[in-house]
């Protein structure tokens, strides 16, 4: 009896010291990845972006002709490479300059990319191009170029960039690693009633209704109009802090958008999808359900978007999680920082350890 004893001990001993073994060397060898990708992060020598500082400016083919587009790649790290989507339509790359306070740091490689009609980019002014069609092809044309695949592709879009990244991911999911849809809802119809429902009566009346008679009268020129919509509405929802205060990257921004292409697409206002605008029935709230690629949806408490339609985007697609900002506006990557980028980089993470779990 006490031999069979002895021997179940040995046998439990020895099996347990392999697991601890196998493991210790399974850690090392992440540890060990992790210090080469760290050390050879901002190692640009090797690469045939050296010379430019990791910019780009890759053909883009349209039933226009072929144009230009501008892109810098910041860092190496061969499993995470993140491509970014601005906002606007129209918009530029400047709306993500925050993330160089965190991404380096975790090793993440990110690259900023201005779309066909923003400022870096070419900017030819035929409509017929700002399609949400010829954008998803922009993109996979850009994902070709910069040789992203399924083992290293994250796409993240912020704004009508989370348009363009959900229409991506309904063509295109197989090329995807992980997909961030960051303050945007999946239904236009749905953002202008929760504008006009919500965020429009708590406003002071008197400011609402000068807003509405503007629009109605399609009085967007009008100096008055700007004025009260980035004193009452843009720096409560758009960026909370006070417009003296907002990042010198964010101005940029504002300075350098294409208003050709965002009044086309988006509309002459911030306040809901307005006037003809193409956007303005735009609706895929029906497809989300084919996702299956793991996904993390940003919703802020007090975003143009409405959080809860962002969370049940979450639920919505099959491997979903949703990251609260409680802080946060519009642009909660500026004003929610201490929730937003622990928030995807987690996600991030996850996915590479194969820990990603849905919400």
């Amino acid at each position: 009896m006490k031999i069979k004893q002895i021997l179940i001990t040995l046998i439990t001993v020895t099996l347990f010291s392999g697991c601890k073994e196998n493991k210790s060397e399974t850690t090392k060898a992440q540890n060990s990845t992790s210090d080469s990708i760290k050390a050879n992060y901002l190692d640009y020598s090797k690469s045939d972006d050296q010379a430019t500082g990791g910019i780009k400016m890759i053909p883009i083919k349209t039933p226009k002709g072929t144009f230009n587009v501008w892109t810098k790649r910041v860092g190496n790290n061969p499993t995470i490479k993140v491509l970014l989507l601005h906002g606007g339509p129209g918009g530029t790359h400047e709306f993500f300059e925050s993330y160089d306070g965190y991404f380096p740091n975790e090793s993440i490689e990110y690259i900023y990319y201005d779309q066909l009609g923003s400022y870096y980019s070419d900017q030819p002014s035929d409509k017929s191009l700002w399609t949400i069609d010829r954008f998803v092809e922009e993109v996979e044309q850009v994902r070709i170029a910069l040789k992203l695949d399924n083992s290293n592709f994250y796409l993240l879009g912020q704004s009508w960039g989370g348009i363009l990244a959900m229409e991506y991911a309904l063509k295109y999911q197989k090329n995807l690693k992980g997909l961030v849809i960051s303050n945007m809802m999946a239904s236009a119809p749905a953002y202008n009633k929760y504008a006009e429902d919500v965020l429009g009566p708590k406003l002071p009346k008197e400011v609402f209704n000068q807003i509405k008679e503007f629009e109605k009268n399609k009085d967007y020129q009008n100096p008055k109009y700007a004025e009260l919509l980035f004193k009452y509405y843009y720096t409560e929802h758009i960026l909370r802090m006070p417009i003296d205060k907002w990042p010198e990257s964010i101005n940029r921004a504002f300075k350098h958008l294409n208003p050709e292409v965002y009044i086309y697409m988006q509309g002459p206002s911030e306040f809901g999808i307005t006037g003809d605008a193409t956007l303005k029935n735009w609706d895929i709230t029906s497809k989300l359900k084919t996702l299956t690629i793991p996904t993390l949806v940003i919703g802020s408490q007090y975003d143009t978007m409405d959080p809860k339609h962002m969370e049940w985007i979450s639920k919505e697609v099959q491997n979903g999680r949703f990251l609260y900002c409680p802080n946060g506006s519009h642009c909660s990557q500026f004003d929610d920082q201490e929730h937003y980028f622990p928030g995807v980089i987690k996600f991030l993470r996850d996915v590479e350890a194969g820990n990603f779990k849905k919400s």
